[in-house]
């Protein structure tokens, strides 16, 4: 069987999640980046074998969605063609590696991030699958928000730094000995515990008292952080947006044949290289306001058979009356897939309606329940109004 049944673990291509639309066929562009064949290939892809719809993930990956055991061979056999593939599962579950979409020729990132996936090839082995790496070498970091364990990044004045995550500072590395740091420093991960289950993240490791070993501590200060991207023009082309990360093969498609490249980010956008207007596609969030930015959702039902309600098609609602700088997380359960942090508001879907966590996440008390997806919809300002 193709499919593993198994929550709290990311999916693969290699080794699909079911879910209720289906197989999720995840695929990790190297360094970061499609071409434009590779692109053309997935959208091909997800018509022919999926339900059509392609997921951009937290870890700026791709995900096709729906594809049955029959097909998933298939696809396998098409991405192997596209050398979108791993050598094997364990492998491909390692290679967790972030690139800056902002990333420069003369900035290392491209260099380092190559090589770290080499390695990665062999290990370490005991890695979570949730477990990342981020290479963000420009002159500002854009990936300080994202989801990463270990960054090797730039200081604030200019040099090559390895940094824990959770820890302020970073040791200074020369380019030649940046992964070899970074990979010392997963192995202490993993030996000194960790990796506990399966499972476990850097920050949580230190702030639960993991000594970190002099060699890793440094003391220099990473660069400043850019502001969080939003859709609109790049020098490195335009950045393009899709509601709830969620893109059609013909979108997909369309900004394949327009564009030099594909640049994933973990913004669940996609940067199309070389472009100097905004495309034009229907799908695209191409407007830097859009009110659909300001929403986040999981897929819901019926696509997760975890999901208690059809989650965006509520978010889809709400999302003109969120204000603008606030945000709305709504998810089908309690796990809060989408949206681990907190937000403005959350609501998150039961057997009895909906939840409302105010300035939390999915895991906080909350201050209404059993709203239905009506109710809000015709007076949002239960949303805001106290109680």
């Amino acid at each position: 069987m193709s499919a593993v049944v198994i929550k709290g673990w990311c999916p693969g291509a290699l080794r699909p999640m079911c879910s209720g639309d289906g197989l999720l066929v995840r695929i990790r562009p190297h360094g970061g980046r499609l071409d434009a064949k590779q692109a053309a290939g997935i959208a091909a892809l997800a018509e022919r074998y999926g339900n059509g719809l392609i997921d951009l993930t937290n870890r700026a990956n791709l995900q096709i969605r729906g594809v049955s055991e029959e097909g998933h061979q298939l696809v396998i056999e098409e991405l192997s063609r596209l050398h979108l593939l791993d050598p094997d599962p364990g492998s491909e579950a390692r290679r967790n590696v972030l690139v800056t979409p902002f990333r420069s020729a003369s900035d290392d990132s491209c260099v380092l991030a190559a090589d770290l996936e080499q390695r990665l090839v062999i290990g370490p082995a005991s890695l979570p699958t949730k477990f990342g790496f981020a290479v963000d070498c420009g002159t500002q970091r854009a990936l300080a928000g994202a989801s990463a364990d270990i960054r090797i990044e730039r200081g604030i004045a200019g040099e090559l730094i390895v940094r824990a995550d959770g820890v302020e500072h970073g040791c200074p590395v020369a380019p030649g000995e940046a992964v070899k740091v970074a990979l010392a420093l997963a192995e202490w991960f993993v030996n000194s515990g960790g990796a506990k289950s399966g499972r476990g993240r850097m920050a949580a490791h230190i702030r639960a008292g993991a000594d970190l070993p002099p060699e890793f501590r440094g003391q220099l200060e990473p660069a400043c952080r850019t502001a969080a991207p939003r859709p609109g023009l790049y020098p490195q082309g335009a950045m393009v947006g899709a509601a709830f990360g969620q893109l059609t093969h013909a979108a997909l498609a369309y900004l394949a044949g327009c564009a030099q490249g594909l640049r994933m980010t973990p913004w669940r956008m996609i940067l199309a290289e070389g472009l100097r207007e905004m495309p034009q596609c229907e799908g695209l969030i191409t407007q830097a306001a859009d009110p659909i930015l300001r929403v986040v959702a999981c897929s819901g039902a019926p696509a997760c058979g975890a999901a208690h309600a059809d989650t965006r098609a509520l978010a889809a609602a709400l999302a003109p009356h969120i204000t603008a700088g606030e945000s709305l997380h709504v998810s089908g359960c309690a796990k809060g897939c989408a949206h681990s942090p907190r937000a403005a508001l959350t609501l998150v879907a039961t057997t009895e309606g909906f939840d409302l966590v105010r300035g939390g996440s999915t895991h906080d008390a909350p201050t209404l329940r059993g709203l239905s997806a009506g109710h809000m919809i015709a007076d949002h300002s239960v949303l805001t109004r106290e109680r």
